[in-house]
């Protein structure tokens, strides 16, 4: 017998199984990039195609502080995860209400696009494809930022009153990847809408 193969027992003893709320949610991020791939394909399949206007090349214009806020946010909450391992709560806390705020300016600007879309430039889910798909892909992306913003809400409110320490860590990091997700899917809609479907 090849005496490489053989595993030392210390090694046997030390392996764990992975942590649940990572593998649930690396399955609900599988399931939820489905559904995302299903909406940007049907965007993509859609564009130009549209009867009547308003284009894409219309309306459109790059939201690129909006969107530079959002992939900010990932940084901050990977610092309050990075900050709650090492114990230091307060820190935690900062970085979390950064995370927050970064994100809650990414909803806000979204909601002054859409309110400037429909109320000047006629732009709704009936007014033609490009209507639909765009507020259909956009709207299912901000709703994933309202459930995160919610949650990392939460997990702020419970940093300040004190009610989270460094064993929390495997639960913040859990809520740290669907915000990095959330990040990760609004690059492919950048690119998708507002770079090559204008």
């Amino acid at each position: 017998m090849n005496q490489a193969a053989i595993i030392p027992q210390s090694e046997i003893e030390d392996w764990q199984l992975p942590s649940r709320g990572i593998v649930g949610m690396a399955c609900l991020i599988l399931a939820e990039a489905a559904i995302f791939l299903i909406f940007v394909v049907a965007y993509l399949f859609y564009i130009g195609k549209s009867l009547s206007g308003p284009t894409p090349h219309d309306v459109l214009e790059l939201p690129v502080f909006t969107s530079i806020c959002l992939l900010s946010s990932s940084l901050t909450v990977h610092l309050a995860v990075t900050s709650l391992h090492k114990g230091a709560q307060s820190l935690c806390s900062l970085w979390l209400g950064a995370t927050v705020l970064l994100g809650g300016i990414f909803l806000v600007g979204t909601g002054m696009e859409w309110h400037h879309l429909i109320y000047r430039d006629g732009l709704t889910i009936r007014t033609n494809l490009f209507g639909t798909t765009f507020y259909s892909l956009v709207g299912l992306h901000a709703t994933h930022v309202i459930v995160g913003l919610f949650m990392l809400s939460l997990a702020l409110l419970f940093s300040l009153r004190g009610q989270m320490s460094s064993r929390d860590t495997g639960r913040l990091e859990v809520l740290s990847l669907y915000w990095h997700f959330v990040d990760a899917v609004w690059v492919v809609v950048f690119l998708v809408v507002y770079v090559l479907g204008r």
